[in-house]
């Protein structure tokens, strides 16, 4: 049998297509490419084509089918149809971790649980201790976010040196801050419900259990009853990404039953689909069927929540969240007046809350549970690295610009709690590699 020599040019695109491969799996890179969306913003945002900026994003994008058309602005369709990708995946990471992670038992989540909820209510007394006018009030959220992409990616860039135990820790505590997240959308920022748009979304809902009680695998068979249930939140008044944790929650975390193991299933289909290719008179034809039972088997290997996962991590990672960045973390300097008292306390409170609050309600929240007995720290884990963990949970980005854009009417807040948000991650982050990066004496 005579080995077959590849192409120079074909070897070369298989490796450099590896090197992407790992590449955008590096959870520090993610984070990178996200700091440098929002710095290129801010840059724009300030310079000559600011106005260019603006306009790119207020660029009407309309989908119709006959008589009947929906037209928003892009700046729209990020915020509110790409940014429901993002927490479909969210979902589906705190469904996974309640079926076999950190928040799988109650004595494993109750450490993290209380740390969230110090680390939100913390933060958000400190912002309305300042007293703004009561219009600004109303951020009182933006600073009890954690973004968690951002924060992991900060953690791995100190590297080996930090325990496992650390990373799952600030996982567990950012995925219950996110859970806390999503029910201050939907309880404090949705407005007004119309309880029409729930007879849409229940339809939505009851077409994804009905696919999924038949064992229909197939992703792209969920999308239309997504965009059903992301339509039917949508009319209700509620926040429509909120559809993405809902799917999320929703996605099954056991692979699809078969007649066969499906290690045992690709053997046998291998085995045929070798013994078609070696006939004497081949058709082409002939391989199609083993091919597509062998491809069924290899993707109901992997649970579906797995397997979505890790579809979108790529795409969530280093194309939502950095378009996103890219859309709102551009804030134009010449229009936030920090003489006015309004915005100039905004952007201080939300900076403070999420440099100080933050790790005073996770590290003291912390403290308390364990005086008291009620828990204990995880293995390798120590409250140097709780104290790193409240820092790094400072970093508020994503989610906290999220909120900013719900809660502020007023463009001259809006722009100095984006400001807050920003410089306090920056502050948030050196902090965090700083101590972690300090070898205790």
């Amino acid at each position: 049998m005579h080995k077959v020599e590849l192409p120079r040019a074909q070897k070369l695109a298989e490796r450099a297509f590896a090197n992407l491969e790992r590449f955008l799996h590096i959870e520090a890179v993610s984070g990178i490419v996200l700091l440098i969306a929002a710095v290129a913003a801010l840059i724009w945002a300030n310079s000559p084509a600011a106005d260019s900026y603006e306009a790119l994003w207020h660029t009407p994008l309309t989908f119709g089918v006959g008589s009947h058309v929906y037209s928003q602005s892009l700046h729209f369709w990020i915020n509110d149809g790409l940014m429901t990708i993002f927490f479909l995946v969210v979902g589906m990471e705190i469904r996974r971790e309640i079926h076999e992670g950190a928040l799988s038992s109650l004595r494993q989540a109750t450490l993290p649980m209380a740390a969230a909820v110090g680390g939100v209510a913390v933060p958000a007394l400190l912002y309305l201790s300042f007293g703004h006018a009561s219009a600004d009030q109303q951020g009182w959220a933006v600073p009890t976010a954690t973004d968690i992409a951002f924060a992991v990616g900060v953690l791995a860039l100190l590297g080996k040196s930090i325990p496992s135990n650390v990373r799952v820790f600030l996982l567990a505590l950012a995925i219950i801050d996110d859970i806390i997240a999503v029910l201050i959308i939907a309880f404090f920022y949705s407005g007004g419900l119309d309880y029409t748009g729930f007879g849409v979304a229940l339809i939505g809902l009851l077409m994804v259990i009905g696919l999924q009680k038949i064992g229909v695998g197939s992703a792209y068979a969920y999308v239309l009853p997504g965009a059903i249930v992301w339509l039917g939140i949508l009319l209700t008044g509620a926040h429509p990404t909120l559809a993405g944790v809902v799917l999320g929650l929703m996605t099954p975390v056991t692979a699809m039953p078969m007649r066969e193991r499906p290690l045992d299933a690709i053997t046998r289909f291998t085995g045929e689909l070798l013994g078609r290719a070696k006939a004497p008179e081949q058709d082409a034809s002939d391989l199609m069927d083993p091919l597509k039972r062998l491809r069924l088997a290899q993707r109901e290997l992997l649970p579906p929540v797995v397997r979505m996962q890790g579809t979108l991590h790529p795409w969530v990672a280093f194309g939502i969240m950095p378009v996103f960045a890219l859309a709102n973390a551009g804030v134009s300097l010449s229009g936030v007046d920090l003489s006015v008292e309004d915005p100039q306390w905004v952007m201080i409170a939300v900076a403070v809350a999420l440099v100080a609050g933050k790790p005073l309600g996770i590290v003291s929240v912390s403290w308390l549970m364990v005086r008291l007995g009620w828990c204990v720290l995880p293995a390798e884990v120590n409250w140097r690295s709780i104290v790193l963990v409240g820092l790094l949970a400072g970093i508020g980005f994503t989610m906290s610009i999220f909120i900013a854009n719900l809660a502020f009417v007023d463009p001259g807040s809006l722009g100095a709690a984006k400001l807050g948000v920003l410089s306090a991650s920056l502050i948030a982050a050196v902090l965090g590699l700083t101590w972690g990066g300090v070898e205790p004496t």
